[in-house]
C-alpha cells in the first residue's frame, strides 16, 4: 500500500476523512520490507555517492538535522491532516511557537498576541522578541473583527490561541482571519487544544497552525515534540527559518509522535466524552462557581465553539467559590487518580491550581474564587468522580 501524499487530503475515491488519514498517512510498507510502521532512523551523516551529488544535494536526505525518513513520515502525516503545504517538526511545542514568530518578524516590527496566551509564549515575546526590537501588544481574546483597530503599518503577525490557555476564552478566528487577510498580516494559531481533528485551522483562514505535539499527538506523556504547518503562502518562510535556526526533533521522539498519531482519533473521543461528563458533574457541585469548558452551553462563547469546532478535548478549568488556599491544598494533596504536574494530553488525569491575574495585561481576570485546570485522562469516569468527591469532602472539612 502506498499512502496518499496530496495536499487536498483525497485520492481517486474522493476526500479521505481525518480518522482514515491518521491511520494511513506517512507510511509505505512496501518501502520497508512490508513492515507496517516505518523504522526509526538515527543519524547525522548522510553519504553521497558522487562529488556531483554532494555538490548539488541531489538526493532526498543530505544531513540528519535537515530530516530523516522518520521525520518525513510524521511531518507528511500531520501535513495531510492539516491540509497544509508544509509541516516542519521541532523538539518541543514552545520551539514550534518561537519558530512561527521568528519566521515573520525583524527589528522594528510589531505583533499582536492574545492576552489569554500560553505563559511561555508571553515570556518569549516580552523577553527575547523585545530584545530583538519587536514590540508586542496583547489584545482582548474576544476582540474578533475589532482587532483591526490595533493593527499598525508595521504589524506583521497576529498570534491566536483558541480556547485561551487556562482561562478558555474562544476567539472568533474567521473574523480575525478576514481582517489579517485584508491587511496583509500573518495569522498564526496555537491549535494544540483542539488538534487538527477538532479544528481545521487553515480552512478557517489561519496561515500557520502550531501544535505542542507533546500533548495529544504523542499522547502518552513520554516525549517532547512540536509541529508547525503552513499554507502555501507561508511555507517558504517557515522552512527557511527552521533551517536557519537549526531546529530538529529527536529520532525517538519523532517515532513516538508517529505512533501516538495513529490512535489520536479514538483517544480524543474518550477524552472529550469524559471531560464533558466531569465538567457537567462539576457544574452541579455546590463548591464550584463556574466551569470554563467551551463545550458547555453555559460557556460565554459556546456558540463560537459550536460553529467552528467539531469537538473538544480533555482540558478545561473551573472556578471555585471563595475558599482558603489551605482548603484547596487539602483537596488536591489527597487526590489519588489526579496527578499534579504540567503539560497534558496524555492518558493520565491531571490538575493544577493557577492564578491568571498576574499575567493578564490587556484584560482583567477576576474569578470568584480559586481556579483549577483539569485534564481528564482515560481512567474510568466514575472513579474520577469518586476521587474528586473525596477531595471536595476534604476541602469542606478544612473550610469548616
Amino acid at each position: 500500500m502506498t499512502t496518499n501524499d496530496s495536499g487536498d487530503r483525497g485520492d481517486r475515491h474522493g476526500p479521505r476523512r481525518p480518522a482514515t488519514i491518521i491511520v494511513h498517512a506517512g507510511r509505505d510498507p512496501r518501502a520497508n520490507h512490508g513492515f507496517v510502521n516505518p523504522p526509526v532512523y538515527r543519524g547525522s551523516t548522510v553519504l553521497f555517492p558522487t562529488v556531483a551529488a554532494l555538490k548539488s544535494y541531489d538526493q532526498p536526505y543530505t544531513y540528519g538535522r535537515r530530516g530523516t525518513p522518520t521525520v518525513t513520515a510524521l511531518a507528511d502525516a500531520i501535513r495531510q491532516l492539516e491540509g497544509g503545504d508544509k509541516t516542519v517538526l521541532t523538539a518541543s511545542g514552545l520551539e514550534a511557537v518561537t519558530l512561527s514568530l521568528l519566521a515573520f518578524v525583524e527589528s522594528g516590527d510589531h505583533i499582536l498576541v492574545t492576552d489569554s496566551v500560553y505563559q511561555p509564549t508571553r515570556r518569549f515575546c516580552d523577553n527575547m522578541l523585545q530584545r530583538l526590537g519587536v514590540e508586542t501588544t496583547y489584545y482582548d481574546p474576544l476582540a474578533g473583527a475589532d482587532i483591526a483597530r490595533l493593527i499598525r503599518p508595521n504589524t506583521r503577525v497576529v498570534f491566536t490561541e483558541s480556547p485561551g490557555s487556562q482561562t478558555f476564552e474562544m476567539q472568533d478566528i474567521p473574523a480575525i482571519a478576514q481582517v489579517t487577510q485584508q491587511r496583509g498580516v500573518w495569522l498564526v494559531m496555537d491549535n494544540t487544544w483542539a488538534t487538527p481533528l477538532y479544528f481545521d485551522a487553515l480552512a478557517h483562514g489561519v496561515d500557520v497552525s502550531v501544535h505542542a505535539a507533546t500533548k495529544y499527538i504523542v499522547g502518552h506523556a513520554d516525549a517532547m515534540l512540536g509541529a508547525v504547518t503552513a499554507n502555501a503562502r507561508a511555507a517558504r518562510h517557515i522552512e527557511r527559518a527552521k533551517d536557519a535556526l537549526g531546529l530538529c526533533p529527536g529520532s525517538e521522539e519523532t517515532y513516538l509522535g508517529l505512533r501516538g498519531l495513529r490512535t489520536l482519533d479514538v483517544r480524543l473521543e474518550r477524552h472529550q466524552a469524559q471531560a464533558l461528563d466531569i465538567a457537567r458533574w462539576l457544574e452541579a457541585r455546590p463548591e464550584v462557581a463556574s466551569v470554563l469548558h467551551p463545550g458547555l452551553p453555559s460557556h460565554p462563547q459556546h456558540t463560537i465553539w459550536r460553529r467552528d469546532f467539531t469537538g473538544a478535548s480533555g482540558l478545561f478549568s473551573i472556578v471555585l467559590k471563595p475558599v482558603s488556599d489551605a482548603a484547596v491544598a487539602a483537596m488536591l494533596d489527597g487526590l489519588e487518580l489526579f496527578g499534579m504536574g504540567f503539560s497534558w494530553g496524555g492518558y493520565e488525569s491531571l490538575v493544577i491550581p493557577f492564578d491568571a491575574r498576574a499575567y493578564r495585561t490587556a484584560t482583567t481576570w477576576a474569578p470568584a474564587g480559586p481556579t483549577l485546570r483539569f485534564h481528564i485522562g482515560l481512567d474510568h469516569v466514575d472513579d474520577l468522580k469518586a476521587d474528586l468527591a473525596a477531595g471536595f469532602d476534604r476541602l469542606n472539612a478544612t473550610k469548616a
